[in-house]
């Protein structure tokens, strides 16, 4: 049984997505973001750094959700290629995309178009036309491959849980054709309906807007 310490947000559900994906047993502790669980000792023991998600595994903590993700894949033996195969570095070209850009970037997004408009015209410019941008490099790639890195992989768990905020960031996969195929493929999968409602609380997988 894996511990998972996590909450609602786009980098706790690429965990428990890969989770349910990789048919793990695991148990739910929901440390709310709202409220600061974040930064009881107890948390802090488990992730030094105040953000979720985390896992315990025994007696192997795991924080970090790329290093969760790959912890996971290789306990598995699932969702990551051979190491040294061209898939293999592929897959981890476009986790680290997501953790050194889209995640981070989008982050910015929500921050100033989501919960702050009107505070910084200048941060929603900045960050909106480079939330385009990043979905504009996702769209190119998955124009050439069903998942980012051939099979499925790690790497869409990463970055599916971001694209799911295309409200918050204003983005229409309308316009992104390819992002929005591979979306909604991955939309269908038990393993992200259910992963995507963790802590469970009833939430649903958003549904982008129907091309006029």
């Amino acid at each position: 049984m894996i511990d998972l310490y996590t909450w609602g947000t786009p980098n706790g559900r690429k965990v428990s997505i890969a989770l349910e994906e990789m048919g793990f047993e695991y148990a739910v502790h929901p440390i709310n973001i709202g409220k600061d669980d974040q930064f009881a000792p107890e948390f802090l023991a488990i992730s030094p750094n105040n953000k979720i998600p985390a896992i315990k595994d025994g007696d192997q903590t795991v924080f970090e959700s790329g290093a969760v993700l790959m912890y996971l894949a290789r306990k598995s033996g699932q969702f990551l290629p051979a190491e040294g195969t061209p898939e293999y570095w592929q897959t981890l070209e476009w986790l680290m995309w997501q953790m050194g850009g889209y995640g981070p970037m989008l982050g910015q997004a929500h921050h100033f178009l989501q919960f702050n408009p009107g505070l910084s015209p200048y941060a929603e410019n900045r960050y909106h036309t480079e939330a385009q941008r990043l979905t504009g490099v996702l769209d190119k790639q998955l124009a050439q491959s069903e998942f980012l890195a051939g099979e499925l992989s790690i790497a869409d768990f990463a970055v599916w849980p971001w694209t799911s905020r295309f409200d918050f960031q204003r983005i229409d996969l309308n316009n992104y054709p390819n992002v929005k195929r591979w979306y909604l493929e991955l939309a269908k999968r038990p393993g992200f309906i259910k992963g995507y409602d963790q802590p469970a609380s009833g939430n649903t997988i958003p549904m982008p807007a129907t091309d006029a």
